[in-house]
């Protein structure tokens, strides 16, 4: 059984999760539940799996980290897989992403969400525990984007999940270890790429929270996921992740950029057997800012219990929402193909050598494409189309060196 089927039955069964580990059956999670299947997997065949996945360019990479992240479309499939070394062999987690592309509506959020991307500048914080949700709809709110404003979009993931097809948006998608070392020189060099979106996939280091702050003050709206349970616990993780006697100056800065706040958990509805995200909205009022500003995060429950006049939501009064809410959509009702590039359709892309630990790149002299042979084992270079024209951009292929 190979890496291909096994994704196919966990799609099969509705899965968000497939779990591969040597001496264990499959595990898929399934509407938040492990199930298993099948019998035990052996080690070698796990390794020889991993090893056709990753490929021979990455493979010495991953023999010094023991783990890689990494995404790739399987059995027609948007998968993000995490390879690790484990005390039995070489295990998988997979995430098998939506087949649709996110919008507001098609992952049954609340149309007010839309509101956000109004905004020409400042920081849109998407939170929650694993598993939440909180890329699909960062997702959402790009594509809400790309379908309605000439915006320019700069996204820097690890790795990426949803590959956007440009419509009215030009879009440009970094892949953290692969187009970049890391997310802070993806940041810096993002600023002057004149960006007008700036998406962050994930914000945990102290330097990474900085320059996302920075460039949300530069004239950018910048969305950006952190882990937390409540809003007011987003930002608190995001303040006290600097230095003490710099907390003041981060507060400050964070109450003058914030658009909204918006932490979400995953709820499933039998009785229309989905999950459905279930949210908390803050939005910075006067009072919020002020807040913020002093570090007084337990008095922000309170504001957005009485804060449904700006458009703030607890996960009370969004779930009354939900149970009155009558239109709905349902994944796999009305099938559609996916509004994103394709592996079919790609064409080989050049390939840069990998970055040397600490040192800069160096770049090659540009060869004529056709010197350049495309194996399965590398990721499918885009094919970027905008209408009314298209274009074809190259990516890198290789991730750098630790």
């Amino acid at each position: 059984m190979d890496l291909e089927s096994l994704v196919g039955l966990a799609q099969q069964n509705g899965a968000s999760d497939l779990h591969l580990e040597a001496g264990l059956p499959a595990a898929v999670r399934v509407r938040g539940t492990l199930r298993t299947s099948g019998e035990p997997l052996p080690a070698k065949v796990l390794l020889e799996m991993a090893h056709r996945v990753i490929g021979e360019e990455q493979w010495p990479r991953f023999l010094e980290q023991r783990s890689l992240d990494l995404s790739r479309t399987i059995h027609g499939v948007r998968c993000r897989i995490n390879i690790l070394q484990t005390s039995r062999g070489v295990g998988f987690a997979v995430r098998l992403l939506s087949s649709f592309q996110a919008t507001v509506e098609k992952l049954n959020l609340h149309p007010d969400l839309k509101k956000l991307i109004n905004h020409a500048n400042g920081l849109i914080l998407v939170s929650g525990p694993t598993g939440s949700g909180k890329s699909s709809t960062l997702a959402a709110l790009i594509q809400e984007i790309n379908l309605a404003e000439t915006r320019h979009i700069v996204t820097i993931e690890s790795p990426i999940e949803y590959v956007f097809r440009p419509r009215r948006a030009y879009i440009r998608q970094r892949e953290v270890g692969r187009d970049t070392p890391n997310f802070e020189q993806a940041l810096l060099d993002a600023l002057r790429e004149d960006p007008d979106v700036l998406m962050v996939g994930e914000m945990r280091e102290p330097e990474t929270m900085r320059l996302t702050l920075n460039a949300s003050e530069t004239g950018h709206l910048v969305l950006a996921t952190v882990h937390s349970s409540t809003c007011a616990e987003a930002l608190q993780r995001v303040v006290s992740a600097f230095p003490s006697e710099i907390q003041s100056s981060v507060a400050a800065q964070l109450a003058d950029c914030l658009v909204a706040v918006i932490s979400q958990r995953l709820r499933f509805r039998p009785e229309l057997n989905i999950r459905v995200p279930e949210c908390e909205i803050l939005m910075p009022s006067h009072a919020i800012k002020g807040f913020i500003r002093n570090r007084d995060f337990f008095k922000i429950i309170s504001s957005l219990e009485t804060g449904a006049e700006h458009g703030m939501w607890t996960f009370q009064r969004y779930r009354n929402w939900l149970d009155r809410r009558t239109s709905w959509h349902i994944p796999g009702q009305n099938p559609e193909p996916p509004d994103s590039e394709t592996p079919e359709s790609s064409q080989p892309a050049p390939v840069l050598p990998a970055f040397a630990s600490g040192t800069k790149p160096a770049i090659p002299p540009p060869e004529p494409p056709a010197s350049h042979s495309a194996t399965h084992l590398r990721r499918p270079p885009g094919r970027i189309e905008i209408e009314p024209t298209e274009g074809e951009f190259g990516k890198i292929l290789k991730r750098p060196g630790e």
